[in-house]
Formats: structure tokens, C-alpha cells, sequence
């Protein structure tokens, strides 16, 4: 099977379970800046020379794909969703981890002030992937105002991925 379909030549998508929406329908727009921040956080990847940074990274990248997989899903699948691919949903434990990693975090690494990317080709990309970040979380919580049906979990995920993204820029700026 060849990736060119040529089903969206007509400028429309399949959302999960095949109901087709406009390309610029807001699930589409949303999920596709979580593909941004995916693809931002493969050029950390790509330029840290941290073994654990690296093994972390690829472990957002893999629940980002499940994260996009549930903002492709209509309100109306939601359940049907859960149902299926529930156990690698974005969970209160993912934050949680984050949470505990932003902690740890904070304690080895002293900032004063504004910090500018750009000290190292690392720390740029770091910065880059945390405003990816919050552009998605915005887009987030601009599809949940919208009236569509957002977990309280997506919405903290990116929050706090965006604050780790900027501790580990930090930790790459040295």
C-alpha cells in the first residue's frame, strides 16, 4: 500500500475510526502541532549527548503518538477510543513523573532571570521544542473552549512537558 492515498486531495482527513473532516478542522489543527512538537523533540534527541536525556525523549515521543491518536478522535468515538488504546492514554501518572523529573531537576540547576537559546546547538533546540510545546498546549485548550471533549490530563501533560523541556535545555546550555 502506497502512503499517497490520494483520499485527502479533496482537502479533507480521516479522524480514527474513518469519519473525514476538513484538514483545517480543529482536531486535525491541534494534533498536527502535537506532530510539531514530536518532530522538535526528535532534533533534541538528535542533538543531546545524554544517554538519559535520550531515553526520555524517545519515551514522550512514543506516548505523543498515542496523544495524537486520541485528539483524532471525534467526540463521539471517545469511549470507543478509551476503550481500545485506554491503557496507553495519557495518564495522571505521566504528569506525575514529570512532575517528580521537574523537581529533581530544580534542584541541580540555578537560574537567574531570562535565559536565551542559543549557547549551545542543544540548548536551541530544547528552547525550540518547549515553545512547539506551548503552542500546542494552547491548541489544546483551544479545541476543549470550543466545546469539544478534552481530558483534563492532555491539557497538564504539555504543561508540564514544556516546563521539563526548558530544564533540560538548561542542563545542555553547560
Amino acid at each position: 500500500m502506497s502512503i499517497a492515498t490520494k483520499r485527502g486531495d479533496d482537502g479533507t482527513t480521516a479522524l480514527l475510526f474513518n469519519k473525514r473532516v476538513p484538514k483545517t478542522h480543529p482536531r486535525v489543527m491541534t494534533y498536527g502541532r502535537i506532530d510539531e512538537l514530536t518532530s522538535a523533540i526528535g532534533l533534541c534527541r538528535a542533538h543531546s549527548d545524554q544517554p538519559a536525556a535520550k531515553e526520555l525523549l524517545l519515551s514522550v515521543q512514543k506516548q505523543l503518538i498515542n496523544y495524537m491518536g486520541e485528539l483524532a478522535t471525534d467526540d463521539t468515538d471517545q469511549a470507543r477510543y478509551l476503550e481500545k488504546y485506554g491503557e496507553q492514554a495519557i495518564s495522571s501518572a505521566m504528569i506525575d513523573h514529570f512532575t517528580e523529573l521537574v523537581t529533581e531537576k530544580e534542584k541541580d540547576i540555578q537560574f537567574k532571570g531570562w535565559s536565551f537559546p542559543g549557547d549551545t546547538v542543544a540548548d536551541a533546540f530544547f528552547d525550540s521544542a518547549r515553545t512547539t510545546c506551548r503552542r500546542a498546549e494552547r491548541g489544546v485548550v483551544a479545541l476543549k473552549e470550543s466545546g469539544a471533549s478534552v481530558r483534563p490530563e492532555l491539557i497538564q501533560y504539555l504543561n508540564r512537558l514544556a516546563d521539563l523541556l526548558w530544564l533540560m535545555g538548561r542542563e545542555h546550555a553547560q
